[in-house]
């Protein structure tokens, strides 16, 4: 499966468009929607430019890519495309490896759906604490999963 289009205008959303390199939360250089530029840890000059919603489009399509197999590897059982993009939405947000450990993922491939979905909501803490905007994304991936 891959990202639909509406999953791909959901994840933008919530990650936000940049056209222009900046310094994640992390400190690291990053462009478009979240695209680690090299390590992150330095500005090529050739990157230190605006970037144009075809550049910032296509660089999100190649980073998907990963997500996409990633979902594809962890869960064994049929999605439906918005249960598809929400969990695509999840790994890109926290990582493969979340994903991978989640038990999300677990619940998924138990075939409890339902759970898989109320399990989602529990991943909005960061630093130990809850994070508002953590909290209204995971929310939103709920109601997408549960459609």
């Amino acid at each position: 499966m891959i990202v639909s289009a509406e999953g791909l205008d959901f994840i933008k959303q919530f990650e936000g468009v940049r056209n222009r390199p900046y310094r994640c939360s992390a400190g690291l250089f990053t462009v478009g929607v979240g695209h680690l530029i090299g390590n992150g840890k330095s500005l090529p000059k050739d990157w230190n430019r605006v970037f144009s919603e075809k550049e910032i489009n296509d660089l999100l399509a190649a980073d998907i890519r990963k997500f996409e197999r990633g979902v594809g590897m962890y869960i064994k059982v049929p999605l439906r495309q918005c249960e598809f993009d929400a969990i695509c939405s999840f790994a890109f947000n926290l990582g493969l490896g979340t994903l991978q450990r989640s038990t999300l993922r677990q619940k998924i491939n138990r075939g409890d759906k339902k759970g898989a979905a109320e399990n989602l909501l529990r991943y909005c803490y960061a630093g130990g604490k809850v994070v508002r905007g953590l909290q209204i994304r995971r929310q939103a991936e709920y109601k997408l999963f549960m459609r």
